[in-house]
């Protein structure tokens, strides 16, 4: 099995786009080998603070408008996660399970949350996945710990935001997209083409 390692936060919309992008592509590619292991770049913890629902959702709409019509089509930013620890905490249980199941579960808790409007930090939401997952969630008192020790290990590699994934010694920060501010008020996202190209030669190609 090849590992390849993600640093992203679960409230990330960019990184949602992203990571569906990847996984479309591995299954393109036949790498049935590789499996994402999803790793907490929490966002809260780096900025001080957690996303806004409705600041999301202006990004959300300019992906919608350029990149994924067909996602997020269920968003509703009064349900948006008012933390992502649990979440978070939640993937890293899974992925300590076995690393596809973690990968599954990063990926449901993201189409939760984006597509179909749910709260991914509220307990009975989690209870579901988890129960789903045959996985036990880890008690509040370990949330934070298990989300700090992928954090940890993000900054010793120099991570500089989600999503970022992570192939040896190669880097690549959310290469689906193109994500630029025309002016402070506006946001313009569209498909990297070539920065995509770059990463599926060099993390999706032939098996070694």
């Amino acid at each position: 099995m090849t590992e390849l390692e993600v640093f992203a936060d679960v409230s990330c919309p960019f990184a949602h786009v992203g990571l569906a992008r990847a996984v479309a592509a591995r299954d393109a590619a036949g790498r049935h080998d590789v499996v994402f292991v999803v790793r907490a770049w929490p966002l809260e913890l780096v900025n001080g603070r957690p996303l806004d629902g409705l600041a999301v959702a202006e990004k959300v709409a300019a992906l919608r408008a350029s990149v994924a019509p067909d996602r997020f089509e269920g968003y509703d930013p009064d349900a948006f996660c008012a933390t992502t620890i649990p979440a978070l905490a939640l993937t890293a249980v899974a992925r300590s399970a076995d690393l596809r199941t973690g990968e599954a579960v990063a990926l449901e808790l993201r189409r939760l949350q984006f597509d179909q409007g749910q709260d991914v930090s509220a307990p009975e939401v989690l209870q579901v996945v988890a129960e789903a997952h045959g996985l036990v969630p880890p008690s509040p008192e370990d949330e934070l710990d298990l989300v700090l020790e992928d954090w940890a290990a993000g900054r010793a590699r120099a991570v500089p935001g989600s999503p970022t994934y992570c192939c040896g010694e190669a880097q690549f920060f959310c290469p689906a997209l193109s994500i630029e501010h025309p002016t402070p008020d506006t946001l313009s996202v569209a498909m990297d083409e070539d920065g995509f190209a770059a990463f599926v030669t060099a993390c999706l190609g032939q098996p070694k």
